[in-house]
């Protein structure tokens, strides 16, 4: 009995990251070379217009943040920014619904907190040079 207590207990002090997690994280975002931009944010559960240098909210998701980027310089970057998995999906999947709501609606992924995008600097010189 008072292993059954103790196991009520511990699964009822955990929490699933469904509860505990907003939908939305987070990412301070800017270009390596300092310059300004807009860049369009997307993975499967949303796309975003957003200018450079700035701190998003972006919806939790499983796969990466796809970053299509121009800097007012001219400098172009594509790329992605990988989410992580949480520690809370681990104490949802023993203790309460085995992670099944956590994976469907993805609130135990993370992005960084921010993230410097790269981005070449453009060498006006050289540009002119090659024509």
């Amino acid at each position: 009995m008072r292993i059954l207590t103790s196991i009520i207990a511990i699964a009822s002090l955990s929490a699933c990251a469904s509860i505990t997690n907003d939908a939305t994280v987070p990412i301070a975002l800017s270009f390596s070379d300092g310059s300004k931009g807009t860049c369009t944010l997307q993975n499967k559960r949303m796309t975003y217009n957003v200018k450079i240098p700035t701190t998003q909210l972006v919806r939790r998701s499983d796969d990466n943040l796809n970053y299509n980027c121009k800097s007012r310089n001219g400098g172009e970057a594509v790329g992605g920014i990988p989410s992580s998995m949480g520690a809370k999906i681990v104490a949802s999947a023993v203790f309460l619904d085995l992670g099944i709501v956590d994976s469907v609606t993805d609130k135990h992924r993370n992005y960084p907190s921010s993230f410097v995008i790269p981005m070449a600097k453009i060498d006006e010189d050289n540009e002119d040079s090659e024509d």
